[in-house]
């Protein structure tokens, strides 16, 4: 695998107790433009840390309500996905209102220790890689996952813990882990290449027509090996109107090939590469399931292997910046 495509160092998965930094900058100075990194700077803990960003307001209340917030001022380490109060906004009206009633105490703690995570996770004790380089030239971002929610911001330092800023509530009754992330090895014997197991699997008669159209199918055939981030029918239909039709015309086919060089990276990226983790506990006694967003598009399904390299399903064509 050519891991000198690939940016950031790999990091051991390891939910050990870990010191802060006392010369970190909060999340209130991490926000600022003014954030010195020599400054030293007083770290709250996590409930006081949320308090401070301004965009936890639900998240606090719901925590006094269900009795944690003094759980979460203990020592620790604790690592807290935060939805923002725009996430708790995006719940079915009088969801919140109806959680935070004394008698269903206990579904919003359960519902609440399912952000929390025992021990300190960062970022990259969660994934290995932040961006790879496409055939395009251009680098795709690798950002984190947890279940359906995007993070959007990682690693708020907190005395007792850390913090990862989520966009969604995750609910565990909803929680299912990613297809395929149990298919972490290459398997023995694999027949088909890249352009052969698209065909093959049906879903990807948009991609594949492109490909041809791009001039680009018979490369995807050769030895390799290649990462194929490849969106399926349903993606392609969520372009504008025309879009398809427009760009596998033969006038556009630089265009073309820039789009679908974009989701190649030339070397074998199994799930195991890019994540540290694929499932993780939580104090609610039920896992969260890291997985990737790829630009905006998410995973749908890892590790479908194939002769010359392995491909990884999403649900939104990505595209290169000069055409997005």
């Amino acid at each position: 695998m050519k891991t000198t495509l690939l940016t950031t160092t790999i990091v051991t998965l390891a939910f050990g107790i870990s010191s802060a930094t006392a010369g970190s900058c909060s999340y209130a100075s991490q926000t600022a433009a003014t954030c010195n990194a020599n400054q030293q700077v007083k770290l709250a803990d996590i409930v006081q840390t949320a308090q401070n960003a301004g965009q936890f307001t639900t998240l606090v209340a719901a925590l006094q309500a269900a009795d944690l917030a003094e759980a979460l001022q203990a020592p620790g380490p604790y690592t807290v996905f935060a939805p923002t109060d725009k996430a708790f906004a995006a719940l079915p009206e009088g969801t919140v209102e109806t959680l935070l009633k004394p008698e269903n105490k206990g579904q919003l703690q359960a519902i609440l220790k399912y952000h929390v995570v025992a021990g300190k996770a960062m970022s990259s004790d969660l994934m290995k890689y932040t961006n790879a380089k496409t055939l395009h030239g251009n680098k795709v971002d690798l950002t984190l996952r947890i279940n359906d929610a995007r993070v959007v911001k990682a690693d708020i330092k907190a005395t007792n813990g850390v913090i990862h800023v989520i966009d969604r509530v995750i609910l565990p009754s909803a929680a299912q882990p990613i297809a395929g992330h149990a298919r972490s090895e290459m398997p023995a014997q694999v027949d088909k290449n890249i352009v052969e197991t698209a065909v093959a699997s049906g879903q990807f008669k948009t991609l594949v027509t492109a490909l041809q159209a791009a001039g680009l199918a018979d490369a995807l055939t050769a030895e390799g090996p290649f990462t194929v981030f490849a969106p399926t029918d349903a993606a392609f239909a969520k372009l504008p109107e025309g879009t398809v039709e427009s760009l596998i015309q033969p006038e556009n086919r630089a265009k073309l090939q820039a789009i679908l060089k974009y989701h190649v990276v030339p070397a074998k990226l199994g799930s195991n590469d890019i994540l540290a983790a694929h499932t993780v506990k939580t104090l609610n006694g039920q896992p969260i399931y890291p997985s990737l967003q790829i630009d905006n598009a998410a995973l749908q399904t890892k590790n479908i292997y194939c002769r010359n390299g392995v491909i990884h399903v999403i649900d939104r064509v990505i595209l290169p910046e000069e055409t997005s």
